[in-house]
């Protein structure tokens, strides 16, 4: 299920992708606004490809990291460690697309009630879109289609472990949470990935990882 923007994933959650020489440092010679422009820089297809994965639109995901940049820029004196901006941004992109997600949820369940008494239904950013995969198949297709029904904080995990290649440890500490709860969430995340698409005709199965429980709480 991997491959969707795998580069450099380990070094941007443990900070190594950070803050370079005499970027950000009391005695460089860039000041706050330009140091800020080449954290962008260098984060701008991460974020992007992040928020993605989360709302499923081009367009909306775009919108939606620029916009995680801006707050991040008005904040980012509150930023202790320079060296661990990406975590610390990420809780704000996440946060801005889940709150999206919310209102989109919103927006459709009031689109359903017009059609219902007879408005027409307005088009709309409400679904995922398979174009929206830069290697498009089949497969992909139903997979990301199939991520669209998961709740929120499933399709997260599923994104940051199969399409941003984390690790177990580098997901608890992204999501604040202990490795236990990852496991848990990401094989409950799995399950009902692969009962959605057990539904399709053909539809492939969501991999499982050796050692993780099965449905009967087994370990392979």
């Amino acid at each position: 299920m991997g491959g969707m923007g795998r580069d450099n994933s380990a070094a941007l959650w443990d900070g190594s992708a950070d803050a370079p020489a005499g970027v950000g440092d009391s005695g460089s010679e860039l000041g706050p606004r330009e140091a800020f422009e080449l954290i962008v820089k260098r984060h701008m297809k991460d974020a992007y490809l992040i928020a993605l994965g989360l709302v499923g639109n081009r367009e909306d995901a775009l919108e939606l990291s620029q916009e995680a940049f801006f707050r991040a820029y008005q904040h980012y004196d509150t930023l202790h460690s320079k060296g661990k901006f990406f975590p610390w941004f990420y809780q704000i992109l996440r946060n801005l697309c889940f709150s999206h997600l919310r209102k989109r949820r919103v927006r459709r369940a009031s689109s359903l009630d017009d059609t219902q008494l007879g408005c027409p239904e307005p088009e709309g950013r409400d679904s995922f879109e398979p174009d929206a995969i830069a290697e498009r198949n089949e497969a992909k297709d139903r997979i990301w289609k199939a991520m669209g029904k998961l709740d929120d904080k499933h399709r997260e995990v599923i994104l940051l472990r199969h399409f941003r290649n984390l690790s177990y440890d580098e997901m608890a500490r992204v999501l604040f949470c202990n490795r236990g709860t990852v496991t848990s969430r990401l094989f409950y995340a799995r399950q009902q990935l692969k009962e959605i698409l057990d539904e399709e005709r053909g539809a492939p199965i969501a991999p499982r990882e050796p050692g993780e429980p099965t449905k009967g709480g087994q370990t392979s």
